[in-house]
């Protein structure tokens, strides 16, 4: 059985037993998470489509760590005007352990 949730503006495929690098949810780690946004669930040749939404659908999962991602570097660059600037960026994340589809 698989499925298609959103979160935090994006489209997961998960399936039970799936680990999950999703946007930071705001929850400790060891904790319970449930999904309702559930675009698509499917088991061999059923499949059912939400519109937008599945109804009575949820995911439940398991947050396993809260983590930063990799590093990004932004390079700002103007030629001819001796402008340049160097930033980085780290995405915090949340890793999730897919338990059930219902």
């Amino acid at each position: 059985m698989q499925a298609v949730i959103e979160t935090g503006g994006k489209q997961y495929l998960v399936a039970p037993k799936d680990k999950v690098t999703i946007e930071k949810l705001v929850a400790d780690a060891g904790s319970n998470v449930t999904f309702d946004k559930v675009l698509l669930v499917f088991d061999g040749d059923a499949v059912k489509i939400g519109k937008p939404y599945v109804a009575g659908a949820k995911v439940t999962g398991k947050i396993l760590a809260q983590q930063r991602g990799e590093k990004l570097t932004v390079f700002k660059y103007r030629a001819k005007s001796r402008y340049r600037r160097k930033t980085g960026h780290r995405q915090s994340e949340t890793v999730v352990e897919i338990e059930s589809i219902s």
